[in-house]
């Protein structure tokens, strides 16, 4: 069997992940094993925040939208459960931006939510 030199191969899969690691400080962005190793936590870490920055935003959209409720004379949870009952389908990121940027539609929106959910409280 032909003797095989790996030279270039190995190469090019140090150069992918030196070249991944731009932007490192030190010895992190040229040392091929310290990089390889700062560049697997940066994918774990990359990993667990995209999960992380969802669930971050949707607790921004729900204090926006308890504030914007209370501001209405509402609790956040009486005004989600008077959305689901009159079937509006409006997710916390469209009723959050709603209550920032157009707090009169968001009046209206409270308005339409409330009626059954007062009667059903009011009956009880």
């Amino acid at each position: 069997m032909s003797r095989v030199k790996r030279g270039t191969k190995a190469r090019q899969r140090r150069n992918k992940v030196l070249k991944a690691a731009k932007g490192f400080v030190l010895g992190r962005k040229n040392k091929f094993k310290v990089a390889l190793q700062t560049l697997h936590r940066s994918l774990a870490y990359a990993f667990r925040d995209r999960k992380n920055r969802k669930r971050e935003f949707r607790a921004l959209w729900n204090t926006r939208i308890s504030a914007a409720a209370k501001l209405n004379g509402t609790s956040y949870s009486r005004l989600i459960h008077g959305l689901k009952e009159n079937k509006i389908e409006l997710n916390r990121k469209m009723l959050s931006e709603i209550a920032v940027h157009d707090p009169v539609a968001f009046t209206a929106i409270v308005k339409k939510a409330a009626p059954t959910s007062a009667t059903t409280t009011a009956a009880s």
